[in-house]
């Protein structure tokens, strides 16, 4: 979708048609994110980042880092429920093809959460966590093991688990609200990003 309003076109025109709407998300299938969520399952969190760099994209094929990244907003989301947008900033240089976005947020809590998507030449493609809890921080991602089926077969089959009807209309709702959250929460971002510079005279 090329935004969040059309999407939620998208999904309202599914629902009419009876069609099944799916949307891949793979980055939630992957073991090394499977243990994760294991291990933040039931911690109080008290702060958090996610830090994602990578190599430059082409934005004007690849969109606004808020809405190319959605994979890391996604497992935010995932995680630690509903967030709201506290403050987003954008810094580039064109001249070195450097792009930093850094967004905070709030959970239902209170709690702090920064995400940092930071991409430019040579950079590996990876990402850090800091999640403090009130039982002690996780820096590094938890060992994971390999999985036997590969990530684009494994969201295959719960395509077709969706066709069958053998997914519950409560998970079909949290994934609906999850991928809708995450577009609307994306142009927030954005917006902010873009907000022009406010000067107090």
């Amino acid at each position: 979708a090329l935004s969040a309003k059309a999407a939620h076109e998208l999904w309202e025109m599914a629902e009419q048609k009876d069609k099944v709407l799916h949307v891949e998300h793979i980055e939630l299938l992957t073991e090394e994110y499977k243990q994760l969520k294991k291990e933040v399952a039931g911690k109080d969190l008290v702060k958090g980042t996610l830090h994602f760099t990578g190599h430059v994209l082409d934005e004007s094929k690849s969109g606004f880092p808020a809405f190319s990244g959605i994979a890391r907003l996604t497992w935010l989301i995932d995680l630690f429920g509903d967030l709201t947008v506290t403050s987003a900033t954008r810094e580039k240089q064109k001249d070195k093809n450097y792009s930093r976005m850094t967004v905070h947020f709030q959970t239902a809590n209170k709690k702090p959460l920064t995400w940092i998507e930071e991409r430019g030449p040579g950079m590996r493609r990876e990402k850090k966590i800091n999640f403090c809890f009130t039982s002690g921080c996780l820096e590094n991602f938890p060992e994971a093991p390999r999985s036997s089926v590969g990530l684009f077969m494994q969201d295959q089959n719960l395509f077709a688990k969706k066709l069958l009807g053998q997914i519950s209309k409560e998970e079909l709702a949290a994934e609906k609200w999850r991928i809708l959250r995450c577009l609307d929460l994306a142009e927030v971002i954005q917006q902010y990003c873009e907000e022009p510079e406010k000067i107090y005279s």
